[in-house]
């Protein structure tokens, strides 16, 4: 859900929605998923590509640019996903700490 809804604008705890989301580079998107390795954010991405919610585009310059930008299909649900977005980042540390705790205890 994080994924999906990053480029819809600022998805920091508290943000105000924004009005128009805007296209963001793949940097952008892994900053505001603190605690997600590399390869998932990566292989969700291009799944996403896939199936049509969002973009990318490639700029060839020095260093080469990649930005990820939300289609008419996204659009469509952005608003309704904004609250599971909130909920996600508001609680991230304490699913990270679930995960912690649950993977000390399982072999």
């Amino acid at each position: 859900m994080l994924i999906l809804c990053a480029p819809g604008g600022d998805n920091r705890p508290g943000a105000a929605p924004a009005d128009a989301p805007k296209a963001m580079r793949y940097s952008e998107i892994s900053r505001l998923l603190a605690g997600v390795s590399q390869r998932m954010p990566t292989q969700t991405l291009r799944s996403l590509e896939r199936d049509g919610p969002l973009t990318r585009t490639i700029t060839p310059a020095l260093p080469v640019t990649v930005t990820y930008e939300l289609t008419d299909l996204r659009l469509s649900l952005h608003h309704m996903t904004r609250g599971l977005t909130e909920w996600a980042r508001t609680h991230m540390a304490e699913v990270l700490e679930n995960r912690e705790s649950y993977d000390a205890r399982t072999p």
